[in-house]
């Protein structure tokens, strides 16, 4: 052991432990502080990071670290944002690292492949086996033995043969190969004057250095993403080894970033969501873990890939709630990725047509640079916002598709443009009951109602997602073809759609579809005349042909007790608005709706976004909720519904006093039971200044629930069902 050499190091493993624990280091190891470890853990060996090196053996006996695991250590900042992580959401750090620990192959270098081309030798005995041997290599360019043996028909001994003889060529390569590595001086799009100056003041930020944090607040169609690219291409001019990581909210925007990054940049950023495989996630981890992927774009999760050379983030559509994971290990990635930012030094780019309250308050306080782009570029013009009051106008009986616009969709069609017909539900209907007994059909276990799919012929709990056939009698009172379909899906509007305009084509485009970018393309090249979509149809596309939105229900949203659905609602509304008229051609929204006097319409079809925002901005702070507040939510479960209660209750009850802190609860949410597991909530409100965190970590101790009961907590909760 050298006198350098430490004597004990703390390990912290990817489990539910309150803390790292100590290990002796043996004499001919040498471990730092992000080394990847194996080491004894009760009766087992497990993996786990050394997060501190300590001096001495200790004054305890302590069991030894087994073998180092290689591959890249974990850097400062992502264990700095490990430690802050589990700090702020009340959670054992081990929670936290096990989000970053994705793979463990991932740690080992790239497995190799052996392939083969066609080599300059000929065969001195061709047989028929070798010539349709030849015959494959030829359409292939490149494969495997075992790819070439069954094209060919073939053992893979006749192609190990060739190769014998020089006839084909092998050779070894990486499975999990580097990345490109993107140009900084590739050909942008023109931009206009409003866009340079706004990328000037981003490129600013990137020269200055250090954290900086910025809000490019753009209406919808103005060339945010161009914008935010000159800022990419300035920090890779300036430090050509940086690593930038760009977020989404849904995978199925990935390929347009892609194809536009591909132009711009002329290299292909690595991937990391939930949709890439295992071997596509492996290569990701790695070569950013080794420092070689320069730029990734991904999912909220990619916030924990552990960057050693992060220099910035951005946050497209920033206003999204599907930034917030609810499950599992609850976070916000929005704010997640000023956090990381700042433990990096980094820059940070929230971008959106709709900031959310959060961001901008923090922009009029000065805490962002706020970046506004006012208006799109060249001939294209926002679209013009009306609604359709509903009680003067309604639909049909058993009709979804108003008389006004049923007439506007005709007059796009015969002027041979697109249509969206937007509707926030899944399936058919979200709603199937008994005509005879009134009996609701329930996803069992829960107090969820089942959607029919039309198409599939099934029902399907999009909470859980169990699903079944249709039943041809009711399960209640067993009437027989009683079970019908209440409210609209897209299923139910495409339906319509197709039935009013025979001669149209129609597609549906949600979470449930065909593939994404099959639909996208068949859109942007005008194979589709009439769209009818939830959310996913409304972000971030750019279809030149799409000239008139329909909102089938622009209340859907405005009811409940969430304190964001207004802001909600009206985000939605201008992202799908702002699909119309993107091109040469002027764009129209109509909102059918039976609350046309609500301040969100009322604002959406003025152009008032500050209008809208002061009046949100103004019960916020009346009522001291975020961005002038803070929550939290504390969540139990059990399968019996008494000891929930008194569980509940009991934990309620020892709540800490503390001034300007609100308990709420506990109460049933009003999915009060989901997969058989009886649900209650407590909320927890309390003014700016006070550390919300603490104090439940504080109150957290006072408690202590039995395993049959799971208690959890959300730091700044989004869901209130």
């Amino acid at each position: 052991m050298t006198d350098t050499l430490p004597y004990r190091v703390s390990i912290l493993f990817p489990l539910p432990l309150p803390e790292a624990f100590d290990y002796l280091v043996p004499a001919e190891m040498e471990l730092r502080p992000g080394d990847h470890v194996r080491a004894p853990l009760g009766k087992r060996s497990a993996r786990g990071v050394v997060w501190a090196v300590k001096t001495g053996p200790g004054d305890r006996a302590l069991k030894t670290v087994e073998v180092p695991e290689g591959g890249a250590p974990l850097p400062p900042g992502i264990r700095k944002f490990v430690d802050w992580l589990a700090r702020y959401l009340v959670q054992p750090p081990g929670i936290v690292l096990r989000s970053v620990l994705r793979s463990s192959e991932a740690l080992k270098p790239s497995p190799t492949e052996t392939v083969y081309r066609r080599g300059g030798g000929e065969a001195e005995r061709m047989t028929d086996a070798r010539e349709r041997v030849l015959d494959a290599m030829a359409a292939l360019g490149e494969a495997s033995a075992s790819e070439l043996a069954r094209e060919a028909g073939v053992t893979a001994s006749v192609v190990k043969g060739l190769a014998r003889v020089g006839a084909l060529t092998e050779l070894v390569r990486l499975v999990d190969p580097p990345f490109e590595t993107p140009d900084p001086e590739g050909e942008g799009l023109a931009l206009t004057p409003m866009q340079t100056e706004a990328s000037g003041v981003l490129r600013r930020l990137v020269q200055a250095g250090g954290f900086q944090a910025a809000l490019l607040d753009g209406v919808t169609g103005s060339g945010k993403t161009e914008v935010y690219f000159e800022a990419i291409a300035e920090l890779l001019r300036r430090e050509p080894e940086a690593q930038i990581l760009i977020m989404l909210p849904e995978i199925a925007l990935t390929e347009a970033v892609l194809s536009r990054f591909r132009a711009r940049f002329g290299a292909e950023p690595a991937l990391w969501h939930s949709g890439a495989g295992p071997k596509a996630r492996r290569r990701t981890w790695r070569e950013v873990a080794e420092g070689r992927a320069r730029i990734v774009v991904g999912a909220r999760s990619a916030l924990f890939l552990p960057f050693p050379g992060l220099r910035m983030i951005i946050v497209d559509e920033e206003h999204d709630p599907t930034y917030k994971q609810d499950e599992g290990l609850p976070y916000q990635g929005r704010d997640l990725a000023v956090v990381r930012a700042k433990i990096e030094g980094a820059n940070v780019i929230l971008a959106s047509a709709t900031p959310s309250l959060e961001s901008l308050f923090n922009a009029q306080a000065g805490r962002y640079v706020h970046v506004r782009l006012a208006a799109r570029p060249g001939a294209a013009i926002l679209p013009e916002v009306d609604t359709i009051d509903l009680r003067e106008h309604p639909a049909e009986t058993g009709r979804w598709m108003s008389p006004p616009l049923i007439e506007a969709v005709r007059d796009t069609l015969e002027r041979g443009e697109q249509s969206l017909l937007y509707l926030n539900r899944r399936g058919y209907a979200p709603l199937v009951l008994c005509r005879a007994c009134g009996h609701r059909m329930v996803s069992p276990d829960t107090q969820s109602y089942l959607v029919e799919h039309r198409y599939t012929g099934r029902l399907v709990c999009h909470v859980t997602g169990f699903s079944m056939a249709k039943p041809k009698r009711c399960p209640s009172c067993d009437a027989e073809e009683s079970l019908t379909s209440i409210g609209p899906g897209v299923e139910r509007v495409a339906e319509e759609a197709r039935l009013t305009f025979p001669d149209a084509r129609v597609e549906i485009y949600s979470s449930d579809s065909r593939s994404g970018a099959e639909i996208v393309a068949a859109m942007e090249q005008g194979e589709i005349d009439i769209l009818v979509g939830t959310q996913i149809a409304a972000k971030g596309h750019n279809f030149p042909g799409l000239t008139l939105v329909g909102v089938i229900d622009a209340d859907l949203g405005l009811a409940g007790g969430d304190p964001r659905a207004g802001e909600r609602t009206f985000q939605t509304l201008v992202q799908v608005a702002g699909r119309a008229g993107r091109a040469d051609r002027p764009g129209r929204a109509l909102l059918q709706t039976h609350q046309p006097e609500h301040d969100a319409i009322q604002a959406l079809i003025a152009g008032d976004r500050d209008a809208f925002l002061d009046m949100e901005f103004m019960v916020r702070e009346s009522l001291g909720l975020p961005p002038f507040g803070r929550l939290a939510a504390i969540g139990f479960m059990s399968m019996n519904p008494e000891q929930v209660d008194r569980v509940a209750s009991d934990y309620a009850a020892k709540a800490p006093n503390s001034e300007g802190v609100e308990i709420w609860g506990p109460a049933e949410p009003p999915r009060a039971m989901v997969r058989g597991w009886h649900r209650r909530r407590i909320l927890v409100r309390a003014d700016k200044e006070i550390d919300i965190s603490a104090y439940l970590r504080a109150w957290s101790k006072r408690v202590k629930t039995p395993p049959s009961v799971r208690v959890s907590i959300d730091v700044e909760p989004y869901s209130f069902i």
